[in-house]
């Protein structure tokens, strides 16, 4: 048995709901919330068995539908988010498949923009059309191309923003007002610039993603996802596909996951100050072409950026002169960044999406979205910004 503390607190500002937000405590009082490692749960009696299943009760099942430890995380990122009700997932693409799932059937059709994560334009581009749901990809900065694709079977639309890897960004609330005129379900992955620095609810969106993964853990433990949006979508849509196909979070991730919003803000601030101050200097290097960061007066829809984003990102994208030569000779060079395809990692994390993240999409819809063989996607750390500093002039010496 739990008890509920002060849960949904409307007057915390955000740094303390995503230490108290959520939580409930056993009879021991625990300080930290427990990890309810348990597959099923045991009733009274038939009598409350019968009550717990058909709803009248509302309490647990089992665990593959929900799970009070879950159940704490999801409460907690539904207070920050602004959102009425939130599902957690196994991942970050269970997440992003749940919501396109859920919000279409056979001969609906899909509009997304073409600045995606590769499983993100593979559900798209692929998997949906199995089911029988078309899909149509659009430049997302570019209004006039939702507008054009719509037809009167679009039922859903799919957008990143900041976007994966080139960082841009999308006027969300523009789109949702085309979304909303013809009644289709807006989802936006809402990843790269977190709770903290964008709130697409507030903007029109009717459901946010995240892969918790990321910046939600920080620290590189688990995987993670969520889904955000009304009571009575999650309960009527989202829930039965959840019950029946198995997409739900851990309890044990979404123990770690909630001890990771708890520093939530005190990283991705640090993150984002260091990663201001690597694009400033990456800004007068000779040997880069292009340096895309949504903080910058330079990036491509900075006034998109200033009227949806409080933030700036701890994301640096960045053109090396020279193609994937000169690109591997820089990567090769780092010693305090590391190669790997995550982000949003306390350590610094450098990608080469054409050959690792996007090297899926084929390289015409790579040239199509400017993934050029030069491009590097730079997550920025907690670690001393001089050493990350000194560590990307070593390596630009090196090409």
């Amino acid at each position: 048995m739990t008890e509920n503390t002060k849960t949904g607190n409307k007057n915390w500002r955000p740094a303390t709901t995503l230490v108290h937000g959520g939580t409930t405590r056993s009879p021991f009082g625990e300080t930290s919330e427990a990890i309810y490692l348990t597959q099923g749960f045991v009733y009274d009696s038939a009598e409350a068995a019968e009550a717990r299943f058909n709803g009248e009760d509302p309490g647990f099942v089992y665990s593959r539908y929900a799970n009070p430890t879950v159940a704490m995380f999801e409460d907690r990122i539904k207070a920050l988010e602004g959102a009425k009700a939130a599902r957690g997932t196994a991942s970050g693409m269970a997440a992003v498949n749940l919501a396109l799932m859920a919000s279409v059937k056979a001969g609906d059709h899909v509009i997304a923009a073409k600045a995606l994560f590769g499983s993100c334009r593979y559900i798209c581009e692929t998997l949906l059309p199995r089911f029988g749901v078309e899909s149509t990809l659009v430049d997302g900065t570019d209004i006039e191309q939702w507008k054009a694709a719509v037809r009167p079977n679009t039922k859903a639309m799919f957008l990143e923003s900041p976007t994966n890897p080139t960082l841009d960004v999308i006027d969300i609330a523009a789109v949702a007002e085309i979304s909303r005129n013809i009644g289709a379900r807006l989802v936006i992955d809402n990843v790269f610039a977190t709770p903290l620095y964008q709130s697409p609810l507030k903007l029109g969106a009717d459901v946010v993603v995240y892969s918790a993964t990321k910046h939600i853990d920080g620290q590189g433990r688990c995987l993670g996802g969520v889904v955000l949006s009304d009571e009575e979508w999650i309960t009527d849509e989202v829930m039965p596909f959840v019950k029946h196909t198995g997409p739900h979070m851990s309890p044990f991730s979404a123990w770690v996951l909630l001890k990771g919003l708890e520093t939530l803000p005190l990283r991705v601030a640090r993150q984002t100050e260091s990663a201001g101050r690597i694009a400033d200097f990456l800004a007068g290097q000779s040997k880069v072409s292009r340096l895309i960061y949504p903080g910058r007066d330079d990036h491509p829809q900075a006034d998109v950026v200033k009227r949806q984003m409080s933030g700036g990102s701890t994301m640096v994208a960045f053109e090396i002169d020279g193609g994937k030569e000169a690109a591997f000779r820089f990567t090769n060079a780092l010693e305090t960044i590391r190669l790997s395809n995550n982000l949003g990692d306390a350590k610094s994390l450098i990608t080469h999406p054409a050959t690792t993240t996007h090297q899926s999409i084929g390289e015409e819809a790579r040239e199509e979205l400017n993934i050029s063989d030069g491009i590097l996607r730079l997550s920025v750390g907690l670690e001393d910004p001089l050493d990350l500093l000194e560590d990307v002039e070593k390596a630009l010496g090196a090409i």
